[in-house]
């Protein structure tokens, strides 16, 4: 579990290397009083970089860098650990699906990191990720169910509570539940009656049957890929959702795309489909309009460009 203490602390750890806060921008095209967190500002172009950056300064000051540490990512959260790797000197592997975005992929090597494609889906990047830690000595470094990772992503919450303290609603996407749980812990602690709500792509339902019971299928083939697959056994996130998120709303593939246009056209910033999801749910109208000043966390803007033109033209 993680605590707003560990929150408050990941914050002051990796503000000295990041340019916080990331912006906070009115959405005026949307009903209400609407806000964008725009996370897609961060080195990487993801919220990725706060959990994956903390991590790796926790395991340095604790004099844990020797060794190296290997993950499994569809991309973001290998960014970002490549990103944390070439800041502290600790060797990262990251193993990917083979679907991965060329764009992600590249991204790692870019800043460093070791990008390794195995299978075809995250479920079984994590998998071998999981073997290859306990085979070769590494310390896994999961994208969510970590609890530096987690309270470095729980630091977006923090920045909401200063940048609007009047906030009533705030909504997250959903995948493992990293996110969207450090920011509930957050806003639970700073904003008490701040109403937190996921949001999952039905093609990647994972988090919604966490918390509802269900068993609705996965769709490899998304434009959300970046939530793609299922919630380790046991994660600790799981019961962060149960106890601090209000409610897990999905949205679909249209909705998606429209909120990529519209986040392009109207507001001026590029977002992939998993990183829309929050604005989607918005203006679709699978979360209503409300009176409560509400903030859209626009979590990561990492995308093909042959996907982007395609959802551009419409």
């Amino acid at each position: 579990m993680i605590t707003p203490q560990d929150i408050r602390a990941a914050h002051g750890r990796i503000s000295g290397h990041l340019s916080l806060p990331t912006p906070l921008e009115r959405a005026a095209w949307l009903p209400g009083e609407v806000y964008l967190k725009v996370e897609s500002a961060n080195p990487t172009h993801s919220f990725k970089v706060r959990g994956a950056l903390n991590a790796m300064l926790r395991r340095k000051e604790a004099g844990r860098a020797g060794g190296g540490v290997i993950a499994a990512s569809s991309g973001n959260h290998a960014q970002a650990l490549a990103y944390a790797s070439k800041l502290t000197g600790v060797r990262a592997q990251i193993i990917m699906p083979a679907h991965t975005p060329q764009k992600k992929v590249d991204g790692v090597r870019a800043h460093g990191g070791e990008a390794i494609l195995f299978g075809e889906t995250y479920d079984d990047a994590e998998a071998e990720a999981i073997r290859r830690a306990e085979a070769e000595g590494l310390a896994y470094i999961s994208p969510y169910n970590h609890p530096d990772v987690a309270a470095g992503a729980g630091t977006v919450g923090l920045e909401i509570a200063t940048q609007l303290p009047t906030v009533g609603r705030v909504l997250v996407c959903l995948s493992g539940g990293g996110l969207l749980g450090g920011v509930a812990v957050a806003l639970a602690s700073v904003a008490p009656g701040c109403e937190v709500i996921g949001v999952c792509a039905e093609s990647a339902p994972a988090g919604y049957n966490a918390k509802y019971g269900t068993d609705l299928p996965q769709v490899w083939e998304t434009l959300a890929e970046a939530l793609s697959g299922d919630i380790e056994v046991g994660s600790f996130t799981v019961e962060l959702i149960e106890r601090y998120v209000q409610r897990v709303v999905l949205v679909s593939e249209a909705a998606i795309a429209d909120a990529m246009r519209a986040l392009a056209f109207k507001q001026g910033w590029i977002a992939e489909g998993g990183g829309a999801v929050a604005t989607a749910a918005l203006l679709s109208g699978v979360v209503e309009p409300s009176d409560k000043p509400t903030v859209a966390v626009v979590s990561g803007g990492n995308v093909d460009e042959a996907a982007l033109r395609r959802v551009l033209a419409g």
